[in-house]
């Protein structure tokens, strides 16, 4: 019987702003390989804490910078085909508050980012879990307006 896959440790930010007139929006990225809309996120870098590899994560794969929280929000899970073997990822999620939305970023050929409000982004992601986070985060948000 062969052996199960540990999950993987990986970190992701979820770049949020609020709009005067629009309310709370989140930034979401392409991924390269399939095109779904996801949270920029990675393997946590050497020499990074898992907030900071989201945030490097951040200016990598949607050119933005900001505030990132220390302390996740939660976690989703996914599987991905190019894992020897197949593998789960297990994701910490980061808010990260965005200050700067860069016009040129090092994966920008690679993936287009766009702005989306909550119930938005919550039906253009995959992972079941990540919807729920979406929406948690959403009304915890608005609970300290």
């Amino acid at each position: 019987m062969p052996k199960p896959v540990d999950p993987v440790e990986q970190s992701a930010a979820l770049a949020w702003r609020r709009k005067k007139k629009r309310g709370l929006e989140y930034l979401l990225v392409t991924s390269r390989d399939t095109g779904r809309w996801v949270l920029p996120k990675g393997y946590v870098a050497d020499g990074h804490t898992p907030p900071s590899s989201a945030a490097k994560e951040a200016w990598e794969e949607a050119g933005i910078r900001g505030e990132i929280a220390d302390r996740e929000i939660g976690r989703y899970c996914y599987r991905k085909l190019e894992i020897k073997g197949g593998g789960t990822l297990n994701v910490a999620v980061f808010p990260l508050k965005v200050a700067e939305l860069a016009d040129s970023w090092p994966e920008k050929s690679q993936r287009t980012r766009k702005w989306m409000d909550p119930e938005a982004a919550a039906k253009a992601v995959a992972e079941p879990e990540l919807k729920t986070l979406l929406a948690a985060f959403a009304r915890q948000f608005a609970e300290t307006d």
